[in-house]
């Protein structure tokens, strides 16, 4: 669910337009965008602090047979959310999961995986090394 909800709505319906058409579906919850509290810890190991708040949207729908799927995604899209809802129900197909695993998810991931790599790279790119240099004067004898 992680590459569904972290990849560009316009690559999901791109990677699923040769499966049309998609499996009727009802919604059971329609998409619904609010806000969630995201919290953070000092020093990533201290005390636990509130750092923000940021959009999400959640959609949960079945399928004729029965499948249920549920997805939250960042952002204020609730086709995205109901796009990855209906595909978590059809991953649970033991039919066709695996076809769409192949067809959309795979893709899916490596192209995350590139504009992750390509992201370390540009910040790889402008790192800054620091370092201290003692003066003579400054040394301990």
């Amino acid at each position: 669910m992680s590459v569904l909800a972290r990849s560009p709505l316009a690559r999901i319906q791109a990677h699923l337009a040769p499966l049309q058409p998609l499996p009727p579906h009802r919604c059971l919850r329609a998409p619904q965008c609010g806000t969630l509290m995201v919290r953070a810890r000092a020093g990533g190991r201290g005390e636990r602090f509130n750092l923000a708040e940021m959009s999400v949207c959640r959609a949960s729908v079945v399928l004729d047979d029965g499948l249920v799927g549920h997805a939250y995604v960042a952002g204020n899209d609730g086709r995205h959310a109901e796009l990855a809802a209906l595909m978590d129900a059809m991953l649970q197909d033991p039919t066709n999961g695996q076809r769409l695993w192949q067809a959309v998810i795979a893709p899916l991931a490596r192209e995350l995986e590139q504009r992750i790599a390509d992201r370390k790279r540009e910040v790889e790119r402008t790192r800054v090394e620091f370092f201290t240099l003692v003066r003579p004067e400054d040394a301990c004898a």
